[in-house]
């Protein structure tokens, strides 16, 4: 529901806040007023283009901002998640407002939630906020797909409507799964040869993470295998072996010491110190030996480890960086086969899962499109009723459905599409609604619509604000009053917002206003009043007698409100 729109500087209108209320809200006043401006404005709210001529001469920008309640009804479950996608912070127990600045050299900025946003994002989520139906704004009347939706409203299909597009999307994703799996297979089929060969060769490397490194170096340890052994020997011999080795030096030291302590006992602690160094000295010595003696030079083992060494860089080469690297690339190939090897078991189980799906959905499908070819004629017959009591006597309406059960054309609405077509001159050929030219005529065949399915509702839930311009052009008398009581009849459930002319509707008004120019300060304004009691039964006198008043006439408007209130 709109309940605040604030508009400033935009053509006529300086400053100007209005209250709209649940219910008939309309909008009355003479010609000229600017009472389409308003509605023009919550268009521009809604993603309308924008034009620069429309800011108020002297000034340098307009802004319309509107404050809408959260709206309550199904289709605007996807209002959040739509906000969100654009970076919008939306909760449904807040109000949505929206602001929309018009900018010189036709230039607009869009505020979401005091959020920057974009006309496309207006565009998108006007369906959940308001339908505007006039003269140039009947686009989503025109849709083929808000068709479908208001045929199947009408038929109270929408559950099954709902189910269909369940069974669509299911057998959508089981093909693109399908998809997959054979465009994997072909792929398996490419490379099955390759990636066996990769895996044999891998397999008979039996190759072990860091053997590399290791190889290294015993590589190392065996191309200087003689130098090693040399200065091992010498060490040995230096440290324990010969006759002046350390060891041998050490204990005639000690000795030496050993015969002073007597004299000096200051002593003793140096000859346990060169006991424990002797010691160190042979147990290094004796590691030394062990050494040598597992110490081997063999030209054999040599050029065992080089090849092996020159076999862990093929592989590297070929499959990694690192040894690492290969054997997870192994476990990849192997995967690759395994799962080559299990697609065909795969495919046959996929194959049957689409069948059924399809099968599911084409009985589903059908059952709905049979429901809506009566629904189709229910609409016609209902449509064509209330356009006579609309002034539109001798009307032809038809909700034209196609059906195809080529599953190429297969969708999620189902496999109908439908074109409302009109006639609304006796003889004259059906024509889509599209080409109807009169805003008037569009604008009550969409409150016909709106009528018949309103009829039918079968949820509590309240539905986008319904906006109606020039809804009264070429009616007046009982028709305009039949326009007027199927306003109110519609405003039970909605919110609605009408413009009009004519008293016979004007009197059906939950809540009216007038709109009006004034002149101050040499600049003309266009300014909007509630109207209560007196003021209200003043504004219908005028819009029935024009500037001169009865009391006659006075008395009839109260009779008027009296009788429609």
């Amino acid at each position: 529901m709109l309940r605040d729109l604030r508009i400033e500087n935009y053509t006529l209108i300086d400053g100007l806040d209005i209250e709209f209320r649940p219910g008939l809200n309309l909008l009355t006043g003479e010609t000229g007023s600017g009472k389409s401006i308003v509605v023009d404005a919550v268009g521009l709210l809604l993603g309308d283009k924008a034009s620069s001529e429309m800011i108020r001469s002297g000034t340098d920008r307009a802004r319309i901002t509107g404050v809408f309640s959260t709206p309550v009804h199904k289709r605007a479950s996807h209002l959040p998640q739509l906000l969100a996608e654009s970076g919008i912070e939306f909760s449904e127990d807040e109000n949505l407002i929206l602001q929309r600045d018009i900018l010189p050299a036709n230039r607009s900025r869009v505020f979401v939630n005091n959020q920057p946003a974009t006309v496309n994002l207006l565009k998108t989520i006007a369906p959940y906020l308001a339908e505007v139906h006039g003269q140039n704004e009947q686009q989503q009347l025109f849709s083929p797909s808000a068709q479908l939706e208001l045929l199947d409203r009408f038929g109270g299909l929408l559950d099954l409507s709902a189910s269909v597009r369940k069974c669509f999307e299911l057998w959508k994703d089981l093909c693109a799964q399908q998809e997959t799996l054979v465009r994997n297979q072909q792929e398996w089929l490419r490379q099955r040869d390759l990636w066996q060969f990769q895996k044999r060769e891998i397999e008979q490397g039996d190759i072990s993470a860091g053997e590399d490194q290791r190889l290294e170096e015993e590589k190392l340890l065996l191309t200087h295998a003689a130098r090693i052994q040399d200065r091992l020997h010498s060490s040995y011999d230096l440290l324990y072996d010969s006759s002046h080795s350390a060891s041998a030096s050490l204990a005639s030291a000690s000795r030496n010491l050993d015969e002073i302590c007597a004299y000096d006992a200051s002593l003793r602690p140096l000859t346990e110190t060169l006991s424990s160094a002797r010691a160190a000295i042979e147990d290094t010595a004796l590691a030394l030996r062990d050494r040598l003696s597992r110490l081997e030079s063999s030209p054999g083992r040599l050029e065992e480890v080089e090849n092996r060494l020159a076999l862990l860089d093929r592989l590297k080469r070929k499959y990694g960086a690192t040894l690492e690297d290969v054997l997870r690339y192994f476990e990849h190939v192997r995967a690759q086969l395994q799962e080559a090897e299990s697609s065909e078991a795969a495919s046959h189980t996929l194959e049957k899962q689409v069948l059924e799906s399809a099968s599911t959905y084409e009985a589903a499908a059908k059952e709905l499109s049979g429901r809506r070819s009566g629904a189709a004629e229910a609409l016609k017959e209902s449509v064509e009723n209330e356009l006579r009591a609309l002034a539109m006597k001798g009307t032809v309406f038809e909700a034209r459905l196609t059906s195809s059960a080529d599953p190429v054309d297969w969708r999620r609405s189902g496999v109908d599409s439908v074109e409302f077509m009109i006639s609304p001159n006796p003889g004259e050929p059906l024509r889509p609604l599209a080409r109807i030219a009169s805003g008037g005529e569009i604008s009550r065949i969409m409150l016909a619509l709106e009528t018949v399915t309103d009829l039918r509702r079968t949820s509590s839930a309240s539905d986008p604000t319904l906006i109606f311009d020039e809804v009264d052009a070429g009616i007046g008398g009982r028709a305009a009053e039949t326009v007027g009581k199927k306003l109110r009849q519609l405003a039970e459930y909605r919110q609605v917002l009408c413009v009009t002319h004519l008293p016979q509707m004007a009197c059906f008004a939950h809540h009216h206003f007038r709109v009006e120019k004034t002149e101050r300060n040499g600049r003309t304004a266009t300014r909007v009043a509630y109207l209560e009691g007196s003021e209200r039964t003043q504004e219908l006198a005028r819009m029935m007698s024009g500037s001169r008043i009865t009391d006659a006439v006075l008395k009839h408007a109260a009779q008027l409100l009296k009788a429609n209130s």
